[in-house]
């Protein structure tokens, strides 16, 4: 008989029922103040005294905590150890590079990642379909952040100290159709915040459209945006409604992987799976 293979699966089996634990008691309603011995056998389905064999580890890396007076288990702080670690390794472009490649897969039509600065957007990453046209855009350029489809969708959920700022520059119109009327633009905001994605409709560029959506960090303020751009005769009325929610969907996968609790929500909410 293999006992040693026997043990491996039995270590296996163990270890998925421990982290299956962890989830019970961060998932549960009321997580925050702990379950009862008897709550957590009865939600996991596991018995006491596997329960708490399976406890005993996680108690002693502070994955677990359990209340001396109460007796009810919660989260221990090694979870938050373990969470800052993870998010102190992120970078927002390499989290966000496989799902804008799969995006502009998607849409056949060039992608780009942007974050703001001062009154600018600044453009992170780019990625394109060499088949379709190719757009002027580059990594390290700049571009005002009132006019463009990516600066609109950070601002719409900035504070107001950063949206005043913007609205109290040089508003200039770049082409007849960009919004330079401050009280305009925190009405398109409102409209982006209602529907998920912001519009640049040839107010950047006279023949180009653009849709994007906000990204969000772990501490749920924006810290990014997606966008979709191509030109105006490819990206109509009609296809800036159907690729303005696939931008969205994209925008809350980065966010959710960035930890950004909102977005893992609202992926929820629309029956789709987190990153």
């Amino acid at each position: 008989m293999n006992t040693e293979g026997a043990d491996s699966r039995n270590s296996s089996a163990s270890l998925r029922k421990a982290l299956a634990l962890l989830a019970v008691v961060s998932e549960q309603p009321g997580s925050a103040e702990g379950l009862s011995l008897g709550e957590l056998t009865r939600v996991s389905g596991l018995n006491k005294s596997t329960l708490l064999r399976l406890a005993a580890p996680l108690l002693e890396e502070s994955l677990l905590e359990r209340d001396h007076e109460t007796g009810r288990f919660r989260l221990g702080h090694g979870c938050l150890r373990l969470g800052q670690s993870y998010l102190d390794g992120l970078d927002v472009r390499t989290v966000a590079n496989s799902e804008l490649r799969t995006l502009m897969r998607s849409t056949a039509s060039t992608c780009h990642l942007v974050v703001l600065s001062g009154q600018d957007v600044v453009y992170l990453d780019k990625v394109e379909d060499e088949a379709t046209v190719r757009m002027a855009s580059r990594v390290g350029a700049t571009m005002p952040a009132y006019c463009t489809a990516v600066g609109k969708a950070m601002l719409a959920y900035s504070n107001e100290e950063v949206v005043s700022s913007v609205l109290a520059g040089d508003l200039l119109p770049l082409t007849d159709r960009t919004i330079t009327d401050p009280d305009l633009l925190r009405a398109e905001f409102a409209a982006i915040r209602r529907r998920g994605y912001s519009i640049d409709d040839r107010e950047n560029e006279p023949e180009v459209r653009c849709v994007a959506a906000p990204i969000f960090g772990n501490d749920d303020h924006v810290v990014a945006a997606v966008s979709v751009s191509s030109l105006s005769s490819r990206m109509t009325a009609k296809r800036v409604r159907e690729v303005g929610p696939m931008a969205a969907e994209t925008s809350l996968r980065i966010s959710s992987k960035l930890g950004s609790r909102r977005a893992t929500a609202r992926l929820a909410e629309l029956g789709l799976a987190s990153a």
